[in-house]
């Protein structure tokens, strides 16, 4: 269901849903983007909302996505003069927690780096610390190997976000061994950990 360009935050509630936004980058494992967010939204108390790369729409349906989904174009249609919202930080505000998952290769040296060229890197340069945010790497076996991808990972766990660690499997490119991400039902578990954690429903 892709977004209509208004503002998440535009209407508060007194009493809330916990906040998901769910971000999605262009590994081969955003195919599994539409089952992520049934299984999210299977958990009571939870609303889910997306925000996708380009590279990412390559993999799935918008039409097989039943909640909003955020992409580039809409950061620049509801933006017309000063007074108007700016969309990566009004989801930085709406989202209790976020999690990136695929966090391709591309976009996991952004995130280390400090770059922002596209909505999704805005609402991560934009994100309250105090706040959980979740990574769930998705690259080829070698460039999970390269040396640099350790050092990327380790920058993102010292600005405190949490890595949900990629598992080895036979890729779909034919290779074998790490780089695949995390199944779906260990990324949800991971994510009802924290809403635990949290208590639940939130308030505004």
């Amino acid at each position: 269901m892709e977004s209509s360009a208004s503002s998440p935050a535009a209407a508060p509630l007194v009493k809330r849903q916990f906040h998901v936004l769910v971000g999605v980058t262009g590994s081969v494992a955003a195919l599994k983007l539409p089952l992520l967010v049934s299984r999210l939204l299977d958990i009571p108390g939870l609303e889910v909302a997306v925000v996708t790369t380009e590279r990412a729409k390559h993999f799935y349906s918008p039409q097989d996505i039943p909640v909003t989904l955020y992409s580039d174009a809409d950061e620049w249609e509801m933006w017309k003069c000063r007074s108007d919202p700016v969309l990566h930080i009004d989801l930085r505000r709406w989202a209790d927690l976020m999690l990136v998952a695929p966090l391709d290769a591309n976009t996991l040296g952004k995130v280390a780096s400090g770059i922002c060229d596209n909505l999704l890197t805005c609402v991560i340069r934009a994100w309250d610390c105090r706040k959980p945010l979740l990574f769930c790497p998705a690259m080829n076996t070698v460039m999970w190997e390269h040396p640099i991808t350790a050092q990327q990972v380790g920058q993102l766990k010292a600005f405190g976000y949490v890595e949900i660690p990629c598992v080895a499997k036979k890729l779909v490119c034919g290779d074998q061994g790490l780089g695949a991400m995390a199944e779906v039902g260990t990324i949800v578990d991971k994510v009802e950990e924290i809403l635990f954690r949290h208590g639940g429903s939130q308030q505004s």
